[in-house]
């Protein structure tokens, strides 16, 4: 029993040690995500409708993508609803086609209804090659819609990257 005791204690420290490191880490994304959020509507002010009026978003703060010919993006993001953070999430991208260069962005996803959001919560949820992001520039989110309850914004933040490729974005949802 005696022996027992330590090990216990010493797996409960561990335990609560990957718990506070991973915390750390969603919380310093979960700050991004403000900031990128201020950001974006910064630039495009008529982004305040979609974040006020959709059933939920996800903004990705960081969005590294790059390629030669084959590339791919990959990033961490926090899923809102109704306003308030939900869960964590992440985003992995592969493409094919002519592309060259590195970029990092800013990406945001509005689910326009609750089963949409719930899909992308299910993890039932993936781009198909046809979606494209709208880039933003200032005032260029004014007309834009939702299509197929999914609307997409990207908003270079540095390098440069020339893409025409094909491919698709895949996502993993964790809740709080």
């Amino acid at each position: 029993m005696k022996r027992i005791q330590p090990v216990i204690m010493l797996t409960l420290f561990l335990f609560a040690i990957s718990i506070s490191a991973q915390s750390r880490k969603d919380e310093k994304i979960m700050a991004d995500a403000e900031k990128a959020k201020s950001t974006l509507l910064e630039t495009s002010p008529s982004l305040e409708g979609f974040f006020e009026n959709s059933a939920g978003y996800v903004i990705f703060p960081n969005v590294g993508k790059g390629g030669f010919i084959i590339g791919g993006a990959s990033g961490n993001g926090v899923v809102y609803e109704n306003g308030d953070a939900v869960g964590m999430a992440d985003l992995k991208k592969l493409n094919i086609g002519l592309q060259a260069g590195g970029q990092a962005i800013i990406e945001v996803i509005f689910f326009e209804t609750d089963v949409d959001l719930q899909r992308f919560k299910t993890e039932k949820f993936q781009f198909a090659a046809e979606t494209s992001a709208v880039a933003l520039k200032s005032g260029i989110a004014f007309n834009a819609k939702y299509k197929d309850g999914v609307a997409v914004f990207a908003l270079p933040k540095a390098g440069l990257m020339a893409d025409a490729s094909v491919g698709g974005q895949k996502f993993s949802y964790k809740a709080f």
